[in-house]
């Protein structure tokens, strides 16, 4: 539309046509820009922001308010997002922080979605493909399809099935072939789930192309690999992923290099090929629109366990169904499962609530950048600015709100009682008497159950003390029985030869063994003789050499009971509220509720004024804490930046601190050249699997100590942080070292992959160490060791890595 030469590229690692009339660029790119003062934004009059929900992402987000706070306010935004329900709060921000602004919300699609529920039935010849909703509102008949209520009985021969299933991948294809819905978007939240339903398809023998189209699926490929070298083909896998390619089925996924990843865009969107199967990642930034988005599972795995799907991501996902101009609708297919109910299904499909939250938060690169950029006054106002601040704001303004009703019930509440309740009673000191007993009693309950587990631990042949009014006498475990109900007895004898049995009844003492007997053999404890033999054993234990021991297992927890109910403290209590004056009134018990309804309102108050004194200092506590961390550590002195803090400003990376102290304690000096890269792969790298990772790789024993000195830097810090519960800087990790040092060594490409590494991690791996390499190229205070990241950085620049640079500028 423009011209080729009237459009530019800025990412992290790519410049192309940067001077050209329309630049797009990642937003961090733009964010530094700012922050340098570079020239190139003087002509600067629009800015679109696409994908603006990324106000929310915990790391990313924060980028995304600088670059709205801090672009000069002559330069014009537009905010472009399909999963915001707050449209309204979000453009009454961006009014207060630059100018008039106008808000468009659109609820209609450009292309209508017909959402379904794919459902593999056994009593059936096919599967169901059921609408999720009819007429605006959930299907009515769509209970018949939940879960166990359709299995049939079991009988003894037979295995108990459930009626419905979720149907396999080959069949969802060609179901939806023949329904006309295709090509379609399938995604699966694994990597190996795609690959793997790629090859069960070639495996199926499903052809969804024509030769002609198979010839053309070639020439776009051949075109997306002309830089790659047969070697690195070979490696990679190429021509078995040609020959799926060429039957119109595809994966598309991190795990593949770029080139492989756009020329199956390109195929895509020429219509060639006719199924993907896709990781979310596809559902962000990516032009492929679809006939039909399909949905194999509706939770994914978050890091730390699987949770549902959001209305946002649902929405995020199948905003691909659709192709404008081509289809009057577009399908989103859900597979059926065990695990969600029809009504869940339908209910996040219509759906419309994704509210944005801000993720602002004072970075440790924002704080140098405000305190070199502003006196300390505007900079608390630039905070104020977020839209962070903006949210807090209104909620304190409700909350504050809250808390005036709140003040004006307890009046009312509080008059009420006063003008029904003579002072002398003193409703407040009864139901704190109430109360008490009420807390004595779950100490009771507590009691009970710590003395049934004593009981419990003890053994035949201990030997405890057990008090009487005579005083303490020594007493022999015989036996230890669980009866019903869970109750413990335990039976023994004493001196004396008498047998007796504790319970949680009978116990006082301490239940702490002070010896242990051997019993005599055979073990027959209900007999009179052996019974007599025991007691014989337990009279030659001198009592006087126990005492010690006896008073130790005493004062050590040993569980008690008071002889005396005078003495008892629940006792005390009743009787005191049996005492009191409230207690025979006829309206205690209105009198009580209207108490208990006052101390409800003040505790709900109190709540919510911590909770208002928290929202409003939360953003200048946090930037109080981070420049504490800053000061510490030698970035800053008062209100302005050391050397340290000032080469601070200039560190673009989620370890931006990390990487300052380890510049300034020297950990990166008088390495080799990849040696310094397979020391910054550990702060690049992040080990995203659910497992452990492994021990890190070092190819050198310099590496190794090197390594550990990183590893006491990032340790010392993250104390600090966690005393002033700031995020964590993350652990470095070595489980790239290894293949950073070989590539940048010159070793091939065959050398280093795996199965644990595949071709598009290792290229997005060593595209970030390229950048990290020549920010330090940049910044580096020794200039051997800036010189030596920048002759890294190029080291690194070479085969499939410069490769998939080349096939992304065509």
């Amino acid at each position: 539309m423009l011209g080729a030469d009237q459009v530019g590229l800025l990412t992290g690692d790519r410049a192309i046509n940067s001077g050209a009339a329309v630049v797009v660029m990642t937003t961090e790119v733009l964010r530094n820009m700012v922050y340098a003062g570079s020239t190139a934004l003087d002509d600067l009059q629009w800015v679109v922001l696409d994908e603006v929900h990324f106000l929310a992402d915990a790391y990313r987000g924060p980028v995304w308010e600088e670059v709205l706070i801090h672009t000069p306010v002559s330069v014009r935004f537009v905010c472009l997002s399909a999963t915001v329900s707050n449209a309204e709060e979000l453009g009454d921000w961006v009014t207060a922080l630059r100018g008039p602004t106008h808000t468009v919300v659109e609820h209609r699609r450009p292309i209508e979605l017909d959402p379904l529920l794919f459902v593999g039935d056994r009593t059936a010849e096919r599967e169901h493909l059921v609408p999720l909703i009819v007429n605006g509102v959930t299907n009515p008949e769509g209970h018949r399809f939940d879960g166990d209520q359709q299995r049939p009985p079991a009988t003894q021969h037979r295995r108990q099935r459930s009626r419905f299933f979720t149907p396999r991948r080959v069949e969802t294809i060609e179901r939806l072939a023949s329904e006309g819905l295709l090509p379609v978007i399938y995604f699966i939240f694994s990597r190996k789930g795609c690959d793997e339903a790629v090859r069960q398809c070639f495996d199926a023998g499903l052809r969804l192309t024509q030769p002609e189209e198979r010839l053309r699926i070639r020439e776009l490929v051949e075109a997306r690999t002309t830089s790659l070298s047969d070697a690195d083909l070979d490696v990679l896998g190429y021509d078995t992923w040609l020959e799926s390619l060429e039957q119109g089925i595809a994966s598309h996924h991190a795990g593949m290099i770029p080139s492989f990843r756009e020329a199956v865009e390109d195929c895509f969107v020429q219509g060639l090929v006719k199924a993907v199967f896709a990781t979310e990642t596809l559902a962000l930034g990516i032009n492929m629109p679809a006939r039909t988005v399909a949905i194999e599972r509706l939770s994914k795995y978050n890091g730390e366990g699987h949770e549902f799907l959001s209305p946002g991501q649902f929405t995020q996902l199948t905003g691909r169904a659709g192709r404008r101009g081509i289809d009057d609708q577009g399908s989103a297919v859900v597979l059926w499962s065990p695990f969600a109910t029809f009504s869940q299904v339908a209910t996040l499909a219509a759906s419309r609530e994704f509210p944005l939250v801000s993720s602002f938060r004072p970075t440790y690169n924002m704080a140098a950048n405000l305190i070199e950029r502003y006196d300390e006054g505007p900079a608390m106002e630039v905070l104020t600015r977020s839209f962070a601040q903006f949210q807090t704001d209104r909620a304190v303004v409700l909350l504050s709100a809250r808390v005036d009703r709140l003040e004006q019930e307890i009046t009312e509440l509080s008059s009420h009682e006063a003008s029904t309740a003579d002072s002398v009673f003193d409703v407040a000191g009864y139901v704190a008497i109430t109360d008490s007993i009420r807390q004595l009693k779950r100490d009771s309950r507590g009691q009970r159950a710590a003395v049934e587990r004593a009981l419990a631990a003890l053994k035949p042949g201990d030997v405890i003390e057990r008090g009487t009014r005579k005083g303490s006498k020594l007493f022999l475990v015989l036996s230890v029985s669980s009866r019903k109900g869970g109750i413990v007895r335990v039976r023994g004898v004493n001196p004396s030869g008498n047998s007796a049995s504790l319970d949680v009844a009978t116990v006082s003492g301490s239940l702490v063994p002070v010896a242990h007997l051997d019993l005599p053999v055979p073990y027959m404890p209900k007999e009179a003789s052996f019974r007599r033999e025991c007691a014989s054993l337990l009279r030659r234990v001198n009592p006087k050499k126990l005492a010690a021991r006896s008073q130790i297992a005493a004062s050590g927890g040993g569980s008690k009971r008071t002889a005396s109910p005078d003495a008892d403290p629940y006792f005390e209590a009743v009787q005191a509220q049996q005492e009191h004056p409230l207690h025979d009134h006829p309206d205690r018990e209105e009198l009580m509720k209207q108490q208990f309804a006052l101390h409800r309102l003040q505790q709900e108050q109190q709540v919510l004024l911590q909770e208002i004194e928290r929202r409003g200092s939360g953003l200048v506590q946090r930037f109080g804490a981070v420049r504490g961390v800053l000061e510490s550590t030698g970035h800053s002195d008062g209100w302005s930046l050391t050397q340290a803090g000032l080469r601070l400003r200039r560190i673009y990376h989620e370890s931006d601190l990390l990487i300052s102290l380890s510049l300034t304690e020297g950990i990166f000096d008088g390495l080799e050249d990849a040696e310094l890269a397979a020391l910054l792969s550990c702060l690049t790298y992040e080990h995203r699997s659910s497992e452990p990772a492994p021990a890190p790789l070092l190819p050198s024993t310099e590496l190794r100590q090197r390594f550990g000195v990183l590893l006491a830097t990032w340790k010392r810090l993250e104390r600090q942080e966690r005393g002033l519960k700031l995020p964590l800087t993350r652990e470095p990790a070595g489980g790239f070292a290894a293949s950073a040092w070989c590539w940048s060594t010159g070793q091939q490409l065959d050398d280093i992959l795996d199965e644990d590494l595949k071709g598009g991690d290792f290229v997005r791996n060593v595209r970030q160490l390229i950048d990290l390499l020549r920010q330090i190229g940049d910044i580096a205070p020794n200039p051997a060791t800036a010189k030596s990241a920048r002759r890294a950085a190029a080291s690194l620049s070479r085969g499939v890595v410069l490769a998939s640079g080349e096939a992304s500028q065509q």
